[in-house]
């Protein structure tokens, strides 16, 4: 099982050893997209994005700060990081979905990839919650990681 980073010898899950790493700043941005059914997005445009609940967007980027800063506790190989900074980005675009970005940045021994991903995909999870009253055909796709940089391999989708 070459390659797999959290396989040891034996093909035993292990955390990633990072104690002779170098610190380095560290950063990560992944995107979600949601799509919205036509009655779920005008109903959100006719009331400001605002729902019984509250601020969608609001709502979805305090939900993605929160599950990046406790991933560590939601997947069980990663790292706990304080992470030092956290920016989630919730816009529409063009073809009227729903565009999420979460970007993660910290100085430390280990990448910020997984905490981008988690808060990307809570957010997105957290507009589905705050929409599923209008529909369930809300289709949550396409969570990816788009850059990273500061580790071994600098990443950055084209």
């Amino acid at each position: 099982m070459a390659g797999f980073t959290h396989l040891n010898e034996k093909s035993q899950p292990v955390m990633v050893n990072v104690s002779d790493k170098g610190i380095t700043h560290r950063s990560a941005m992944a995107q979600c997209i949601v799509t919205l059914p036509e009655k779920v997005l005008k109903a959100l445009q006719e009331n400001d994005f605002k729902t019984k609940k509250g601020s969608v967007f609001q709502t979805a980027i305090i939900a993605g700060i929160m599950a990046a800063k406790k991933t560590g506790e939601l997947i069980p190989l990663c790292h706990p990081l304080g992470l030092e900074n956290c920016e989630l980005n919730v816009q529409l675009n063009e073809q009227q979905e729903l565009v999420i970005q979460c970007t993660a940045s910290i100085e430390a021994k280990t990448g910020v990839e997984m905490e981008a991903l988690t808060g990307a995909s809570v957010a997105a999870l957290t507009i589905y919650d705050m929409c599923k009253a209008l529909s369930h055909d809300i289709v949550i796709r396409e969570l990816k990681l788009m850059e990273k940089t500061g580790g071994k391999h600098d990443f950055k989708r084209k």
